[in-house]
């Protein structure tokens, strides 16, 4: 969807829910980058867009399970609340938040060693590294198999998230991981699972920094390693309903030909991550153009033929639904560099937070965007970065 003009409204707030069944916010993996997910949910919350159903992956599920276990009052506190926490400061290292940066040469000093520190350090009440190193430990054991304990994470869960409101229903959920026994990708979906704080530590559980979780017999990676959004998973999703959905992508997969090789190693990390989500796009597109050209032909056709086997096969597969895709995608600066997912100072959460929270803003400011398109296949996707630049 091309939109040339400027956007129409100067405000983001919305006076009324928009005509769509449902609202669906859908999470991309991205570790450090997610606060950029927290400041697009402060957007929606202040537009009074509080999603029906929250899928995310890795830190995506993290965010997705704050979002879903608190009420929609407290979810924006709930979130900063972890992200604050995460990105505290540790004793000695406040110099480097204080240093006042003038180039995107000293930015990308100070955002490297800050990166190191996480390295060495971990992430406070998120994890720790292993001491003595997984090098050292019984072969077979859990310590041996990763870089750092996951298990603070526990307690940052159970003191952020109430799996009894998530488990309720009146928001559903779901997280992606890969069973690592048979490689299959996995949903944990409050419709088909009682949710607690290690489904979510599953799906962000990437090797072989983090160990694997196990749930019920059976151990679970981070499902970005198939892929790393749960877009797939809103859209295929039946019965189907017409659906607005916010995709807050970390990673883009658009970016120029790189010069120099950190820019190919940050190229590649982009390329990987991203998980073609507008190829996913655009193949729904032409999928739903084909139910709604089903869907019209039946209505077309005498009784005796729309009765038949054939037809009511065929009918099963036809709709008339829509679907809008608004896509955020966080577009990270040169100087954050290849350690971008895992740089967590309190400076680089904060911008994180405000790119999402602005670009979200910049996007609802659109009205198209929350308008049911027009279009034969029902499906109409924006990126703010390409489709509505002011």
């Amino acid at each position: 969807m091309a939109i040339s003009t400027p956007s129409k409204r100067k405000t983001h707030k919305t006076k009324q829910r928009p005509p769509f069944e449902r609202i669906a916010l859908i999470l991309q993996g991205g570790g450090a980058l997610g606060s950029y997910q927290a400041g697009v949910y402060q957007a929606l919350a202040e537009a009074d867009l509080h999603p029906d159903w929250v899928s995310g992956i890795s830190i995506g599920a993290i965010n997705a399970a704050i979002i879903a276990g608190n009420a929609p009052e407290h979810r924006v506190d709930r979130l900063r609340e972890f992200w604050e926490t995460v990105t505290e400061t540790p004793t000695g290292a406040s110099f480097f938040d204080q240093l006042r940066i003038d180039s995107d040469e000293m930015r990308s000093l100070v955002n490297q060693t800050r990166a190191m520190g996480t390295l060495f350090g971990g992430a406070p009440q998120f994890f720790v590294p292993r001491l003595p190193p997984p090098y050292f430990m019984p072969k077979g054991s859990p310590a041996a198999a990763s870089y750092y304990d996951t298990e603070p994470l526990v307690a940052t869960l159970e003191k952020l998230v109430d799996f009894d409101r998530i488990n309720a229903a009146e928001t559903r959920l779901s997280v992606g991981a890969v069973n690592v026994r048979t490689g299959n990708f996995v949903y944990f979906d409050t419709l088909t699972h009682n949710i607690n704080a290690r489904h979510i530590m599953a799906s962000g559980a990437l090797p072989p920094g983090f160990p694997a979780i196990e749930i019920d017999g059976e151990c679970y990676w981070d499902g970005g390693i198939v892929s790393n959004t749960p877009l797939q998973w809103v859209l295929d999703s039946v019965p189907r309903e017409d659906t607005l959905a916010f995709q807050v992508d970390l990673w883009s997969a658009r970016g120029s030909m790189p010069r120099e090789l950190t820019g190919v190693m940050v190229r590649a990390k982009d390329s990987q991550y991203s998980s073609r989500t507008r190829a996913a796009t655009d193949t729904f597109k032409k999928v739903q153009k084909i139910r709604a050209s089903i869907r019209s032909l039946l209505e077309k056709l005498p009784p005796d033929i729309k009765n038949s086997p054939e037809a009511l096969a065929l009918a099963s597969e036809g709709d008339h639904k829509h679907y809008n895709i608004i896509q955020l995608i966080y577009h990270a600066k040169k100087y954050e560099g290849t350690s971008k997912d895992f740089e967590f100072s309190r400076r680089t959460m904060e911008e994180h937070w405000n790119a999402g929270y602005y670009d979200a803003v910049r996007t609802l400011r659109h009205p198209e965007v929350l308008l049911p398109s027009n279009n034969i296949s029902g499906v109409m996707s924006f990126d703010i970065a390409h489709d509505g630049r002011e």
